[in-house]
């Protein structure tokens, strides 16, 4: 994408990304927390700040290397905070930011409708 940026943040660079449909907000929600993982991660974020093997162990399907990368693309999206703890290698807590928690009406609507969609009968 043309317009994506790239960004310093810590020992890595990150690309922010341009939302793919100019002005649609529906592709920019997408961006950000669309996917596979990136609502689950949120809804577990929800409950408590965790470590990243929490994480994992949370989500038993998601690898290291994509856990980190959805981890990632939502701490630049400013929806989930990443907190160092001690020396380096230093464990690291994650935790929704403010702007996160604003998206969990959401995240709790398309659970709930996920629940009903497996519980309706077979057409």
């Amino acid at each position: 994408m043309d317009d994506d940026k790239k960004v310093l943040s810590g020992n890595h660079q990150t690309m922010v990304r341009a939302n793919p449909v100019t002005g649609c907000p529906l592709t920019a929600a997408l961006a950000a927390i669309g996917g596979k993982w990136k609502m689950i991660i949120v809804y577990w974020l929800a409950e408590s700040p965790k470590h990243f093997a929490a994480l994992r162990r949370a989500m038993p399907g998601i690898s290291q290397k994509v856990l980190t990368q959805q981890l990632r693309e939502l701490v630049n999206d400013g929806l989930v905070e990443r907190e160092p703890h001690g020396a380096v290698p230093a464990k690291v807590e994650y935790s929704l930011s403010d702007y996160g928690r604003s998206v969990l009406p959401l995240i709790e609507s398309v659970r709930t409708w996920g629940r009903n969609h497996m519980e309706r009968p077979e057409h």
